[in-house]
């Protein structure tokens, strides 16, 4: 197993200088700085490069400039915060993609809880355009920015609990298992996000980064932005504009990839996004 390169990872979320004892107030400075800092990214898949599960190799991917999706964002963003003292339980959970799709604790996400002075939080830097800062883990509405979240009891896993999106979100809603478990039970649901024609992360480029004002991301060639003000959308066409896009709004320089490998990513989900324009058009 790879050592956590514990400084390394708190200079890319701009934390380096962090000292003291877990607390609440470091807990919410961390989770802010990482979905601000740290963008949700499939990537990996979209170049056909198999990653693990194991935790410090993924924080090693993130302290080097990459994102990830959930398992990487949370599976790193856990054993970080266990580094820093912090009492961090993974759950088994499952994001409803669509309205009419089943709810249920699917295993497509790790969902994150944390106990800090006397009080349960809900966690997860690895939801894409999910909360900006944790959650209380109580029945509630609560607002951030200017997106709405719910938090309920789960209807179809008992003790568990239901996460509910903002409207505008990704994704209706979230359920997960109280029990905790360790990461590598979902490495099974992870080699198929990762490789099969049928999974969103091989079918789709998706990037997506939180902040404290709204939600930006980038689906294949469309770049949006979700605010107070509204959603501004605009269409990439060239490849010099997405790399700018993926530098400038998601923190992905990118560098690790080779210059081909580049140019032909650009090519597939350029090439993707006209086809199904082309087919969608009257």
């Amino acid at each position: 197993m790879t050592t956590m390169d514990v400084r390394g990872y708190l200079t890319r979320l701009g934390l380096e200088d962090i000292s003291g004892p877990p607390s609440t107030e470091l807990l919410f400075a961390l989770h802010r700085a990482h979905v601000e800092r740290v963008a949700y990214e499939g990537l990996h898949a979209q170049l056909g490069q198999p990653t693990g599960l194991d935790a410090a190799e993924s924080a090693a991917r993130i302290a080097g400039g990459r994102g990830g999706y959930c398992y990487h964002l949370n599976g790193a963003f856990a054993a970080l915060l266990e580094r820093l003292g912090f009492n961090v339980a993974r759950h088994v959970a499952g994001v409803q993609a669509r309205f009419e799709d089943p709810p249920g604790v699917l295993g497509n996400h790790c969902a994150l809880t944390v106990r800090s002075e006397n009080r349960d939080w809900l966690v997860d830097v690895g939801l894409g355009d999910g909360f900006h800062e944790p959650l209380p883990l109580r029945a509630g509405v609560y607002d951030q920015g200017p997106f709405s979240y719910a938090l309920t009891p789960s209807d179809v896993v008992p003790g568990g609990w239901r996460f509910t999106h903002d409207p505008r979100g990704s994704f209706p809603r979230m359920d997960f298992a109280r029990e905790p478990v360790a990461l590598d039970v979902f490495a099974e649901k992870h080699e198929w996000l990762s490789t099969s024609p049928e999974s969103s992360f091989v079918r789709t480029s998706s990037l997506l980064r939180r902040d404290a004002k709204g939600v930006d991301s980038l689906i294949g060639c469309v770049l949006k932005r979700i605010d107070a003000s509204g959603e501004v959308v605009s269409e990439l066409e060239t490849e010099q504009d997405w790399y700018a896009a993926m530098a400038d709004v998601f923190h992905l320089t990118l560098s690790d990839i080779p210059t081909p490998q580049r140019h032909a990513l650009w090519t597939k989900v350029h090439t993707r996004h006209t086809t199904r324009k082309s087919a969608s058009a009257p």
